[in-house]
């Protein structure tokens, strides 16, 4: 990527700092070059003059010593040493926490006592041991650490945060960390490229997602992220990143009663709107699924509570009644009405989004399967590219056309879809029928 993405950039500021080298420079991206070359100090920042093409690499940023306006000059910071929390271990920890989880002050890197370090600013140039503050210079998985200034303490860990988003939360669909390599090791894919790969997932079609670079990113509900890999023999894969160590807010908002869809309900009512009571989220009797706790951590499914994980009409649940697979809960509303079963007589008897097999012709699957017989992601069906097509959802009001969740809106044998792959047009989906013969 561009050098000076990894630079937080500010137009019209000028800061005071000691600590400075003079360089001449045709353009911002010249200065940037100079101050990752910076051998006289830590360079955390730059600034550049457009009008004398000035440039002054920096020891300090805006968080360390004063600023005032100057119009002609941009201030260029290094984010990492903007951040105060960590991603993963936080080998790249650059903020200035500078005590122990216990609160015990840091010893100052280049010192002696209390304790003689084994980690300097001489032996590990790279490793930012400035001053005091908390630093991973060895990769230790329990993240920065310090020597003390306790003499009985040689060192201990510090408490930093994690980054918002540079974790997994929940399934990392709102993942926006710079992970960029699939767990098997490939580099992924730009987003805004097609070369080795075709495909649909651009910020165009998806503007929400966060779809930059080549950062993985979870777009479509997959388990976790993952990208398109700049191998041609391998499509895509999902990434290795760190779950978070905090869980996530959960939202108590209209939680024991029922608005909108009813997804963020975590109510305790565990029996379906004609009675049968409700089977177990962990359980996989007497009906097989998907929607297994310990995958979807965040989606609240706990005991045999009714709960809409997948953007069903209302709250639901797989039933102990081996002759009904699922069925709707009656909530009440937050407004105080009932959710009863009126004016769901026309409704017909879905499979719940999560399942993983068809019945029939599977013109009434609901699943979330968005993958092909071959291994090839779905396009989405509102979408026209790679494949342009009449499938669309206006077309087709009844057939649940939502996302590019395999379905089979035209009678076909089973479920399908159009796939990002553009020399493949569509193809039938990694469905099997149900063997559940007691409702076909």
């Amino acid at each position: 990527g561009d050098i000076l993405d990894d630079y937080l950039r500010t137009d019209g500021v000028w800061i005071l700092t000691q600590n400075k080298q003079f360089y001449k420079t045709n353009n911002e991206k010249e200065c940037a070059e100079k101050c990752e070359a910076e051998r006289n100090f830590n360079c955390r920042a730059f600034l550049f003059t457009r009008k004398k093409l000035q440039c002054l690499t920096l020891a300090e940023n805006a968080k360390m010593t004063v600023t005032f306006n100057s119009t002609d000059a941009v201030l260029y910071e290094k984010k990492i040493y903007l951040l105060q929390c960590k991603k993963g271990i936080g080998k790249d920890y650059r903020g200035m926490e500078a005590k122990t989880w216990r609160g015990i002050p840091c010893q100052k890197w280049a010192e002696k006592t209390p304790h003689n370090p084994n980690y300097t600013p001489e032996k590990h140039p790279n490793a930012g041991l400035d001053e005091n503050y908390c630093r991973n210079p060895d990769g230790d998985e329990n993240g920065p650490w310090c020597y003390t200034t306790d003499p009985a303490t040689r060192f201990d860990y510090c408490n930093i945060p994690e980054c918002e988003g540079q974790c997994l939360q929940c399934n990392g669909e709102d993942y926006i960390g710079e992970v960029s390599r699939t767990e098997s090791g490939l580099d992924c894919q730009r987003w805004d490229a097609q070369e080795p790969h075709m495909h649909g997932f651009t910020l165009k079609h998806f503007p929400e997602k966060d779809l930059k670079m080549n950062y993985c990113r979870n777009p479509d509900g997959e388990l976790r992220p993952w990208c398109f890999t700049t191998s041609p023999t391998k499509r895509w894969e999902y990434c290795n990143i760190p779950r978070c160590t905090t869980h996530p807010p959960v939202s108590g908002l209209g939680s024991q009663c029922l608005s909108g869809k009813g997804e963020d309900y975590r109510g305790r009512i565990a029996i379906t709107e004609t009675g049968n009571a409700c089977q177990h989220w962990n359980t996989q009797f007497p009906h097989r699924h998907g929607w297994i706790p310990d995958r979807y951590p965040c989606r609240g499914l706990e005991e045999n509570y009714c709960r809409n994980p997948d953007g069903e009409k209302r709250p639901w649940c797989y039933t102990i009644n081996s002759s009904v697979r699922w069925e709707y809960c009656a909530i009440p509303h937050c407004d105080g009405t009932e959710d009863g079963i009126a004016g769901m007589s026309n409704v017909p008897v879905e499979v719940p989004l999560s399942e993983e097999c068809y019945r029939g012709k599977g013109q009434s699957y609901r699943g979330t399967t968005s993958i092909t017989a071959s291994g090839k992601k779905c396009q989405a069906w509102n979408s026209m590219f790679p494949h342009r097509h009449e499938k669309t959802p206006d077309r087709f009001p009844n057939a649940d056309l939502r996302d590019n969740y395999c379905r089979n809106p035209d009678g076909d044998s089973s479920p399908w879809c159009f796939t990002t792959d553009p020399s493949m047009r569509w193809e039938y989906c990694n469905l099997q029928r149900c063997d559940d013969h007691t409702q076909e």
